[in-house]
């Protein structure tokens, strides 16, 4: 077992479950870190996913940039979405597109389709090496490096620093 991924394993049961309790009650709060523990030394044993995980000042000022980038994108993507809901004479182009991406951590790669699939107008149905296939509400091109610019860089150059 990589101590590594069992202390972030752990921090975040922790986390996860001092926010779904809403209480730092000691009890709950010592009840808490038991079943962290458990949990990580249980699940942790064979688990390689935070390896990737960097831990450092550069990493976590880049995380905290790809919130905000994360939260711009949602947020345009939901007014993108909203007027073509409301205006059901915009034209549409759904399909699904490949894109690329250079993350080589599982970790990053799912932290990328998640970040897609969680802006409005997209999904991402597969991962499949560095490739991505992705529905997307209104394809703009078929070119797989322009839909990687479109859709994956304003992502992917903070996930790199993050995951590697």
């Amino acid at each position: 077992m990589k101590s590594k991924n069992y202390i972030i394993m752990f921090f975040s049961l922790l986390i996860i479950w001092l926010l779904l309790n809403s209480s730092f009650n000691p009890v709950v709060v010592v009840s808490g870190i038991v079943v962290s523990a458990v949990i990580a030394l249980f699940f942790c044993k064979s688990c390689d996913v935070f390896t990737a995980v960097r831990l450092t000042p550069k990493a976590f000022l880049y995380s905290l940039m790809f919130i905000v980038v994360f939260f711009k994108e949602l947020f345009k993507s939901n007014l993108d979405v909203a007027r073509r809901v409301l205006t059901p004479s915009l034209p549409i182009k759904p399909g699904i597109v490949e894109v690329k991406t250079k993350l080589k951590s599982k970790i990053g790669r799912i932290f990328l389709a998640n970040s897609i699939t969680l802006t409005p107008g997209t999904f991402t149905i597969e991962i499949h090496e560095d490739s991505l296939f992705i529905h997307w509400i209104d394809v703009k091109s078929e070119n797989i490096e322009e839909d990687t610019k479109m859709l994956v860089h304003k992502f992917e150059k903070y996930l790199e620093v993050m995951y590697g």
